[in-house]
């Protein structure tokens, strides 16, 4: 698409939390792309002052590759000059009231400009400390909420969640909000402030105990799981994220409320060119596992869907669905992101042309020499990967455990090789196994919706965010892994 095609953003003021991050910075790019005159962009990132907050931005976000394209077509003073313009770096930290923005003419400029509000910051991780994943995901947004409340002018709340806050559930799963309080069991209700109250007891009975901050931080993890599963959900991660939508929904008032639940997001379909991606996402971790020869079993259900989606197509969808909403008073709308409804592909499609990719090319071990990594075997039920998994490591690594005192030299790096793959392998499993064995598709029909309708208009200025263009062996053949090998392995 041209630049200073989509005219909704044309003198637009937008903020955008966890500017830093994966998913925010596409979006950055996206805007600055397809709309150079957008009015101004406040990015928050966490930062003790201006010059920090400046400095991130500078090697975490527009040193990236991600920006090379545009960098090539308008030439680097010109992206200078074009960040220097429009860019505000917001030094904050959400988990504070207004975000923690300490500068006071910084915060009321922003209150007075701001027209909508994109909230993506989050933290990821499936086993995160509870205290620290209910402050960020659960608190932060509704300290973000009532950020954009205060703000003059701003006209709506973009709020990234995911989509897995549905939890283990199977079937057509609908674009439906969740009531403050509702559990995925039907049973107790959860109190979000109650639950606040219990991690701040807990933190004060272990500092009591005098625990390290080892045993505190697990401590806080084993919380966060045995909480998340009481209440239904499997992890911390979705548990928290979906406690974050409750506040949103619950106290938006008058505020126009949108709430993106992508899938697993992958790395870029086309914009601003295919293959770009930052870290190891889910699936890349048993893709990237497989290439090095680590991965010799795995838990999943070959027959379902692996729900993933282009990076650059999430961003796409939440510029879309902000044009769509933008000063709709007191809406709350849900979109899905994801293709499994659309354009589904199987976990078995996937082993098959990872297989098919490594053995043409391979990665290189460390001695140099390509890896060829055997086919994996896939094991659909838990029981199946206890026996396996018992068979296989538990009585050759005691075997090999006991050689390897007796004779190190002979025994000690095998046995080093195979505890490694052991323990990769158990650890996987039990971040994963509810994406893994996950029998859910995901309805996004509020998406296809605002699609045909976009289309339908004579002058449809709005990127593209459809899954169902997407050639999923082509996607992995030729843009997703060699991605993965380029910008993440430095292959």
């Amino acid at each position: 698409m041209e630049p200073n095609r989509v005219q909704f953003l044309e003198n637009k003021t937008l903020l955008i939390t966890g500017a830093s991050g994966f998913l925010s910075k596409v979006l950055v790019e996206r805007v600055l792309s397809l709309q150079p005159n957008v009015k101004k962009l406040y990015l928050l990132v966490r930062a003790s002052d201006n010059k920090s907050a400046e400095q991130r931005l500078h090697n975490e976000v527009f040193e990236k590759d991600l920006f090379k394209v545009l960098r090539k077509n308008i030439g680097d003073e010109s992206l200078n000059a074009l960040i220097s313009e429009k860019v505000v770096p917001v030094p904050g930290d959400i988990t504070l009231n207004n975000m923690g923005v300490s500068d006071f003419n910084l915060l009321q400029d922003m209150m007075q400009e701001i027209d909508i509000v994109f909230h993506a910051a989050a933290t990821t991780r499936f086993d995160e400390r509870y205290d620290v994943a209910l402050r960020i995901n659960t608190f932060g947004a509704l300290n973000v909420l009532n950020f954009a409340k205060k703000s003059v002018k701003a006209q709506l709340l973009l709020h990234v969640s995911t989509a897995y806050v549905c939890g283990e559930r199977s079937g057509l799963i609908q674009e439906i909000p969740f009531a403050m309080g509702e559990t995925l069991h039907g049973k107790n209700k959860v109190d979000i402030n109650t639950e606040m109250q219990l991690v701040e007891q807990r933190l004060e009975q272990l500092a009591e105990q005098g625990c390290s901050e080892e045993e505190t931080k697990h401590a806080m993890r084993d919380l966060g799981l045995k909480r998340a599963k009481l209440f239904g959900w499997s992890n911390t991660y979705s548990f928290t994220k979906v406690m974050g939508e409750m506040f949103v929904g619950h106290y938006r008032g008058n505020m126009p409320i949108v709430i993106i639940r992508p899938t697993m997001i992958t790395s870029t379909f086309s914009d601003p060119f295919p293959g770009w991606i930052e870290g190891v996402k889910t699936v890349d971790t048993v893709i990237v596992s497989y290439g090095k020869g680590m991965l010799k079993c795995f838990l999943v259900d070959k027959k379902t869907a692996c729900d993933i989606i282009p990076v650059d197509m999430v961003a796409n969808a939440m510029i879309a669905t902000a044009a769509e909403h933008f000063h709709d008073s007191g809406s709350h709308t849900i979109y899905h992101v994801a293709s499994s409804y659309r354009n589904p592909i199987m976990y078995k499609q996937i082993k098959e042309i990872s297989i098919r990719y490594f053995k043409k090319s391979p990665l290189l071990g460390r001695s140099g020499m390509p890896i060829v990594p055997k086919a994996p075997l896939l094991l659909s039920t838990k029981a199946m990967f206890r026996l396996y998994t018992s068979l296989r490591f538990k009585l050759p690594l005691q075997v090999l455990g006991l050689l390897s005192i007796t004779f190190p030299s002979q025994f000690g790096n095998n046995y080093q090789h195979h505890n490694r793959e052991f323990k990769m392998a158990m650890r996987l499993v039990k971040l994963y196994k509810p994406y893994l064995l996950f029998k859910g598709v995901f309805d996004d029909r509020n998406l296809e919706t605002l699609r045909i309708k976009n289309e339908a208009k004579e002058m449809n200025d709005l990127p593209a965010f459809s899954p169902k263009c997407i050639d999923w062996e082509d996607y992995f053949i030729n843009t997703h892994i060699p991605g993965l090998a380029t910008h993440v392995l430095n292959k």
